[in-house]
């Protein structure tokens, strides 16, 4: 089974002291990581040349981003990869990654404008998104946190829909429920955001559960942040999942900061893979800023989530460019030097794109057409969304109970009362 594990992880590729190595899972029969460490997350020599304090990148970072390596890594794939992405994945991975990221962008302007209430961006994790996704099946059911529409978009969903989920009108899926950015979609098996965290963990073993009693090639994924990891659903997930040998990938995006807490003020463990492994269950850590090794990992961890009926811990090591949300100013606890660095010089965006270039895949004259499209495509979309009908005040009470209950129906005759008394105080566009 090693040397399985072994063959089918061979993009899944540690940088460490300049080398580049092959990581396998780690299982519950090893007695030590193959991903080694000093002093676990904390980097202090983190820039050559530069006094760097250990709020510069937080932690020891076993990556293959380092500028000097990248040409050799974006060279590892060979021919006889079972999982290597051919032209078609390659140029759809990277346009939905600049997709994500153009949505990011104006979201992010929109709602500074006013027009949509809260918005959170993906910046610095476009690759955790969008090759999470191209790795896995349609049938495959996803329980996202919050920080992954990537996957959503690379499902199919268009963004007219992404949009008039932010504004929450009459298209809205969740009838304007929500806050924007809490997506959720029946077709593409893309269970809807909420917004506490962790939760979704115990109930993405749970559907995984489901999967292998009825038989289904197929299995759940879900996702979170490192701060997740301190929740206690993490850890009921965790142990639920390796006992029941439920096929679910778990995905977690250690992007380095839990809003504003940095993972050394978090946790003492070796990250998050150590966590995996303490519960019996196979775990890698992987680049998360590169987007083969994700497909790489992902892929294979699916194969053994499905195959051997077991879960499965990624730990992607990424970091959050943007901040937390648009409720936050990260530069009140983080330098705008290291924003900057990871923004420039590690992007995963600027990273994919040199590879589909050096294939021959991709032209000056396709990534201005396609973001000059995509632009074009949000704007008009937003226009569309802004025009639409509010959903009617009754839906704040339905879709619950099959019969309203009696208290409901006093709480919706109190609220039309206090609307007709106060009607300046509520929203004109809001049908009663």
């Amino acid at each position: 089974m090693t040397s399985w594990l072994l063959g089918r992880s061979s993009r899944i590729l540690i940088h460490q002291q300049q080398q580049l190595h092959k990581g396998p899972f780690l299982n519950y029969n090893s007695s030590c990581s193959s991903f080694r460490s000093t002093e676990p997350f904390r980097c202090r020599d983190a820039l050559p040349g530069k006094n760097s304090s250990p709020t510069l990148f937080r932690f020891w970072r076993h990556e293959s981003t380092k500028a000097e390596a990248q040409l050799e890594l974006e060279q590892d794939v060979t021919e006889d990869d079972p999982k290597q992405v051919g032209k078609e994945m390659g140029v759809k991975m990277y346009s939905d990654m600049v997709t994500l990221q153009t949505m990011d962008s104006i979201f992010y302007e929109v709602q500074r404008q006013g027009r949509i209430s809260f918005y959170l961006t993906q910046m610095g994790e476009e690759a955790v998104n969008i090759a999470s996704a191209a790795a896995l099946s349609p049938d495959d059911i996803i329980l996202p946190q919050y920080r992954e529409p990537g996957v959503l978009l690379w499902r199919g969903f268009t963004l007219q829909q992404f949009v008039h989920q932010c504004f929450g009108n009459t298209h809205d899926f969740g009838k304007g429920r929500q806050m924007p950015i809490h997506y959720g979609s029946n077709k593409h098996n893309y269970f809807t955001v909420s917004s506490p965290i962790a939760t979704q963990l115990p109930q993405a073993v749970g559907a995984a559960y489901s999967l292998k009693m009825d038989g289904k090639s197929a299995c759940a994924v879900t996702f979170c942040g490192d701060g997740a990891t301190s929740e206690g659903d993490f850890h009921a997930a965790m142990n639920f999942a390796a006992v029941m040998e439920a096929p679910v990938v778990f995905i977690c995006r250690n992007n380095g900061w839990a809003i504003s807490t940095p993972v050394e003020d978090q946790f003492r463990s070796d990250g998050i893979v150590v966590k995996g492994k303490a519960y019996g269950i196979w775990s890698i850590r992987v680049d998360g800023n590169d987007a083969l090794a994700v497909y790489s990992a992902v892929h294979t961890a699916r194969e053994i989530a499905i195959r051997e009926k077991r879960p499965v811990l990624i730990e992607a090591l990424t970091y959050r460019v943007g901040h937390h949300s648009t409720s936050d100013d990260s530069t009140k606890y983080r330098g705008t030097g290291e924003i900057e660095y990871w923004k420039t010089a590690r992007n995963p965006v600027n990273r994919f794109k040199r590879w589909v270039e050096r294939n021959d895949w991709w032209s000056d004259k396709d990534e201005l057409e396609l973001r000059s499209s995509v632009r074009k495509q949000l704007m008009h979309a937003i226009q569309v969304a802004e025009k639409a009908q509010k959903p009617p005040l009754e839906d704040l009470f339905s879709d619950v109970y099959d019969q309203l209950p009696s208290n409901l129906q006093e709480q919706e005759r109190l609220l039309r009362k206090t609307i007709q008394k106060h009607p300046k105080d509520y929203p004109s566009d809001v049908p009663l």
